[in-house]
Parts: structure tokens; C-alpha cells; sequence
């Protein structure tokens, strides 16, 4: 594991911890991550990087692009325009990446926007058929009941999802949690998430009557049901999932 930096360079979207607390972006300066790599690489002689960063730059991937570490290596990244070109995407299997996880969150770009993610659904598409055609697999995380959303959204991301059942390798599913100090929670009926002093979160009433219940309800009587829904949830290794994924994607 390496962190090139601490926070998001992004630090916008609406449901994150890290913003919601005022955590800064702190990046290396990308020399000293090169440098930090080769000697990594000189004492340690990994298999595979993980990248522990929130979401790895624009700059730290052009560097990779242009100067690969020389071992494989994975982790977050947003969609971005940079992944949107074909050429960079290869560029990036040829640097070594074998796996970026990828928070889509959403099908919906209504959603998408009340979420602050900053892109678009178009963008989202051809970015999961750059990274498929280039090789590199994306394991997909989704969020389900944000304040803004609706089981009419979250049955659009079911279709987004099942519209690309080829390009997207992995998928985590989660519920969302209303960070205890984050642009929401003001504005919404909230409770205490669970008794202990240092809960990060807070319940809270859903202001479109699609709670936890309804949303555990349609992933697993619908969303998980899907065929191609549920042939990529059996991809998923067994124990440390998105961390063991890339292994299963080198020996494939």
C-alpha cells in the first residue's frame, strides 16, 4: 500500500466524511512519489501497488501514463475527462494498471448532481467502455437512498447497470450515511445512528419516504436478482473484496 496523498482533490461531493469534516488535500509532489516508488519497489519487490489515495490525480495519472512505476498497480480514481480518451487509457494498462475503482453512485444524473459528483452519465458510459477496451477492470461502487433519490432513481440505476453488465467487472452496493456534520443534516429530521459517542453519522428521516428498509427491500428482492446484475456480484472474491479483486483480474 502507498498514499500519495491525504483527502480528495475533489472534495465536493455531498455524502463524503472527509469534506463534510474540512479534511485538506495534501499531495506529494509527484517527484517524490517517483522516487518513493523506486525505492519501494528496490526494497519491498511487490506484485501489485495499492494506491490508498481517495481518488489518484489527474497529474499522478499522467505521470504513470508517461513514466509507469514498473509494477502493476490499482486504486480509486473519479470519472474524469482524462479517462473519456481511449489513447490514455491504454497508456495507463501499459503503466501497469490493472484495476480502478470507480464511485458512479448513481444512474441518475439528477442524482449525480444533487451529489456533486461533476460529471455526466455520457461520461460515466465511455469511460467503463475506455477501461474495458483497454483492459483495465473496474469494480463499481453504487450508493442508494441519498436524500435526493427515489425508487424510480434507484430503478435507473439498475438500468445504467445492467446497460453495461460487460464493462463493469466488480460492483459494491452500499446505503447511504448521512454524515453527522455534512450539507444534509441541517436540513433534515435526523436521530442518533447508534448509541456510541463517535459516530461519524446520523439517521435521519428520508424526505421521499425511501429509507433504509425500502432500499434493502429493492436490492434484495430486485437490484441483486437482476441476471446480469447478480453474474457480476458472484465475481466477488470471497474475503477483502476490492482489495483481492485485482489478483483475481491478473491471474484471469
Amino acid at each position: 500500500p502507498y498514499s500519495a496523498s491525504t483527502g480528495c482533490y475533489w472534495n465536493k461531493c455531498a455524502f463524503c466524511p472527509e469534506k463534510a469534516e474540512g479534511r485538506p488535500y495534501k499531495p506529494l509532489p509527484v517527484e517524490r512519489v517517483q522516487t518513493d516508488m523506486e525505492i519501494l519497489i528496490e526494497k519491498q519487490k511487490p506484485t501489485l501497488i495499492h494506491l490508498l489515495d481517495s481518488a489518484i490525480s489527474p497529474a499522478l495519472m499522467e505521470t504513470f501514463a508517461d513514466a509507469p512505476p514498473g509494477v502493476p498497480w490499482y486504486g480509486f480514481a473519479r470519472i474524469s475527462k482524462q479517462l473519456t480518451d481511449l489513447d490514455f487509457c491504454r497508456n495507463l494498462k501499459r503503466s501497469g494498471c490493472v484495476m480502478l475503482k470507480l464511485g458512479i453512485e448513481s444512474g441518475d444524473q439528477r442524482v449525480l448532481d444533487s451529489l456533486e459528483k461533476g460529471f455526466d452519465l455520457e461520461e460515466a458510459s465511455l469511460v467503463l467502455k475506455n477501461l474495458k477496451r483497454a483492459g483495465i477492470a473496474t469494480y463499481v461502487y453504487l450508493l442508494f437512498g441519498t436524500p435526493e433519490e427515489t425508487f424510480d432513481e434507484a430503478r435507473r440505476t439498475l438500468e445504467f447497470t445492467v446497460q453495461h453488465r460487460h464493462e463493469i467487472g466488480f460492483l459494491n452496493l452500499a446505503i447511504f450515511n448521512m454524515p453527522a456534520y455534512g450539507q444534509d443534516a441541517h436540513r433534515l429530521e435526523t436521530s442518533e445512528f447508534y448509541k456510541g459517542d463517535l459516530s461519524l453519522y446520523r439517521s435521519f428521516t428520508h424526505p421521499r419516504g425511501w429509507g433504509r428498509q425500502q432500499v434493502r427491500q429493492f436490492l434484495d428482492r430486485e437490484f441483486k436478482r437482476n441476471t446480469s446484475v447478480s453474474a457480476i456480484l458472484k465475481r466477488e472474491p470471497p474475503i477483502f473484496t476490492s482489495n483481492h479483486a485485482p489478483f483475481f483480474v491478473m491471474t484471469a
